[in-house]
């Protein structure tokens, strides 16, 4: 058995972790200093990556089950952001094929070897809480959709947008 300990994670309150479901050791947590830190837990001494995009305590952080690179938070800002960490996800540079997979036929384009590896960025920012978000969770369902809950009980349900599915499965 080992036992992971990341000492003053969040130097606050840590509120929410979630488990990367696709990567092995890597995990996201959230708490009272505003921040979405993601961890490899082989190494703590400093977080992989940190998200600074909410301006209120972060109560909730959930990873994609199908796609990893999608992670949602949600915060008493009254907000639920959806963010694409590509960087740190278990495709860092998007669907991989390998030289041998292509045929005869099939060569590959010399763009396609120099483009660089997508950026991690926010898409999108939800603001349809009118109070402190406490739950944000995808769906078990649908992939591409995810709901949020606020302390004042709305419940709201969104999707991702069509042209980042769309990037992301083609």
């Amino acid at each position: 058995i080992q036992i992971y300990c990341i000492e003053n994670a969040h130097g606050q309150l840590v509120r929410d972790l979630d488990f990367n479901p696709n990567k092995q050791y890597y995990l996201a947590s959230c708490g009272d200093d505003c921040k979405v830190k993601f961890w490899d837990t082989r190494n703590v001494t400093e977080p992989v990556k940190t998200l600074e995009e909410h301006s209120h305590w972060v109560w909730s952080v959930r990873y994609n089950h199908s796609h990893d690179q999608l992670v949602l938070t949600g915060s008493s800002d009254s907000r639920v952001i959806l963010s694409n960490m590509v960087s740190i996800s278990s495709e860092p540079f998007g669907h991989l094929v390998d030289d041998d997979d292509l045929s005869d036929q099939e060569e590959r384009r010399p763009e396609e070897k120099s483009q660089e590896p997508p950026q991690d960025s926010v898409i999108a920012t939800y603001e349809e809480h009118e109070d402190s978000v406490y739950a944000v969770d995808w769906s078990s369902a649908d992939p591409w959709l995810f709901a949020s809950l606020s302390y004042d009980g709305r419940l709201v349900i969104n999707r991702v947008p069509r042209a980042l599915k769309y990037h992301i499965l083609l």
